[in-house]
């Protein structure tokens, strides 16, 4: 066993798992990176550390400095995770539907909630943390929309290790969300085999499955536009509510407990697997099932789950 100078040391290194029985088809196998067993729960523990090392490296976080940031739950928990290890103060602002296992763990770990309209979902979380840190100067705001080391942090780690475990790789199918991952992960692989090809989930125009973006509705994250996203992405595949709740409950059949952003990126697979003949895909399991709990999602009636996701952000 290894041992860590702190739970810090823990995020990253996450296992891959052959989860091919949700495949369609018998010629492609699917796997799966389980990002659930970082510290924090979720892959955006990568993230939250990658940002807040490099602001302390450039000087912009100092001592005792109050991290804010905007976050539909992950972002803001391994930032609070992040925090309370190194001894930060931290405002997370949260818009006030989110599942309540999301508003527990940001308070476990010590995080100041500030709440914002639920009918706003995400891009009112984030455009109300502009106002603050405007307002604030003295705050650090990382702003994971546009902050580079959000997709150095898969470009250096979630993607080398992709390609250690699983070099056979021909299709990475993500999520577009900050598109951190998408951009990190695909460019690393991308230099590795130049005809590997990246799909991108989205949802359908129109359609809010937070936690997940459709960007022809009008915000485009620069970290996208800056890892030159376009050129990048080979496909995109819009997944509805109900795919992703489906899917969800096909993970847990096949022993995969995750959150309901991973069913849509498993329906985007499981698509991938149905047009091509042949191949390896690799997806980003986002986190793990315990924070959607309340939601129903695995023991209610598919139709009510749905239902009521148009009043709950379930991603």
């Amino acid at each position: 066993m290894s041992r860590f100078d702190s739970a810090l040391g823990l995020i990253g290194n996450t296992p891959l798992v052959d989860i091919s029985g949700i495949s369609p088809n018998p010629s492609v196998t699917i796997l799966a990176k389980l990002e659930g067993q970082n510290p924090g729960g979720s892959v955006k523990d990568r993230v939250a550390l990658s940002m807040v090392e490099d602001a302390e490296k450039n000087g912009d976080l100092k001592p005792g400095q109050t991290i804010l940031e905007s976050s539909s739950g992950n972002t803001g928990i391994g930032l609070a995770l992040v925090a309370t290890v190194k001894g930060y103060p931290i405002k997370i602002v949260l818009p006030e539907n989110v599942s309540i296992e999301r508003k527990q763990l940001l308070e476990l770990w010590g995080a100041e909630i500030i709440s914002t309209p639920g009918s706003e979902g995400s891009n009112g979380a984030m455009r109300h943390a502009k106002e603050l840190a405007e307002q604030h100067p003295e705050y650090w705001y990382p702003f994971q929309y546009g902050n580079a080391a959000n997709p150095r942090a898969h470009y250096e780690g979630t993607g080398p290790e992709i390609w250690r475990d699983a070099p056979e790789v021909t299709h990475f199918v993500a999520g577009l969300g900050t598109a951190g991952t998408l951009i990190g992960v695909g460019t690393f692989l991308k230099e590795q085999n130049p005809d590997l090809q990246i799909w991108a989930i989205e949802p359908p125009l129109g359609e809010m499955v937070d936690g997940l973006k459709n960007f022809d509705e009008g915000f485009v994250p620069p970290v996208f536009l800056d890892g030159n996203g376009y050129e990048l992405l080979n496909r995109k595949k819009a997944i509805g509510i109900r795919a992703s709740l489906e899917y969800t409950r096909k993970l847990r059949d096949v022993g995969v407990f995750a959150g309901i952003s991973s069913g849509a990126v498993a329906a985007g697979a499981a698509k991938c697997a149905e047009e091509i003949d042949s191949g390896t895909i690799v997806i980003v399991i986002a986190d793990g099932g315990w924070k959607y709990l309340s939601t129903g999602a695995w023991t209610d009636d598919l139709d009510a789950v749905e239902e009521r996701a148009k009043g709950i952000i379930y991603f």
